[in-house]
């Protein structure tokens, strides 16, 4: 049995994810958006779903050390699926391009006045990860900052910066969006076993709310 998480297997689950996210905008907020291969197309349908973003804050799960004008930029693929095309309050970028230290300290002082976060979209990767928490390291430990900066222990490997995982489970509204028969082990662990930090997505569960894995039937074979 899933621990203290809905599950919800779709055939259409970036569909799923894209309405929980225009929901969510149209609640106003707080709002995390997150990074990742699966998420263009989330952010694509949620703007479409709703263009009235004005009463968001936006936040980022994480980000890569890198200019924002690189492929590989979390914000760049964000700001060209969804930010581009909404109404949005304000967009609170990570500044991957100062580097891992400088760039997760200005961030930590930026989420300062942030008592929590309303929606948080996480992915996962086929090693458990979330954000840029790689399984068993140092960074699952961090309880006295709201974000980080860490060593990439998966591809693309660039330093990253984090939310720490107080950040995580302190959000009302947790969804994860997991994909691919890749996943399927990872998603049997954080999903449907005891939490581990060998699989750091076991481990993020909303203190006071709701948590919910949406999976197509590849990720969800083994759950």
């Amino acid at each position: 049995m899933a621990r203290n998480i809905d599950i919800v297997c779709s055939e259409d689950p970036a569909g799923v994810a894209a309405e929980r996210l225009a929901a969510a905008a149209r609640a106003g907020g707080h709002v995390v958006v997150t990074g990742g291969g699966d998420v263009a197309t989330v952010y694509e349908r949620a703007s479409a779903l709703e263009q009235d973003w004005s009463n968001v804050d936006l936040w980022f799960t994480d980000e890569r050390c890198v200019p924002v004008d690189d492929e590989r930029s979390n914000y760049g693929l964000v700001q060209r699926s969804l930010i581009d095309r909404v109404e949005l309050r304000a967009a609170h970028r990570m500044r991957g391009e100062l580097g891992k230290e400088q760039g997760s300290t200005l961030y930590d002082q930026e989420l300062a006045p942030v008592e929590h976060f309303d929606f948080i979209l996480l992915g996962m990767g086929p090693d458990g990860h979330v954000a840029s928490l790689y399984p068993s390291q140092p960074t699952l430990d961090v309880t006295e900052r709201r974000a980080i900066g860490a060593e990439a222990h998966f591809e693309p490997f660039v330093d990253r910066i984090s939310l720490t995982m107080p950040m995580l489970r302190g959000a009302r509204e947790i969804v994860f969006l997991v994909t691919g028969e890749k996943k399927a082990d990872a998603a049997a662990r954080a999903f449907d076993g005891e939490p581990s930090r060998d699989t750091p997505a076991s481990l993020v569960r909303a203190i006071d709310g709701r948590t919910t894995a949406v999976l197509d039937a590849a990720a969800a074979a083994k759950v």
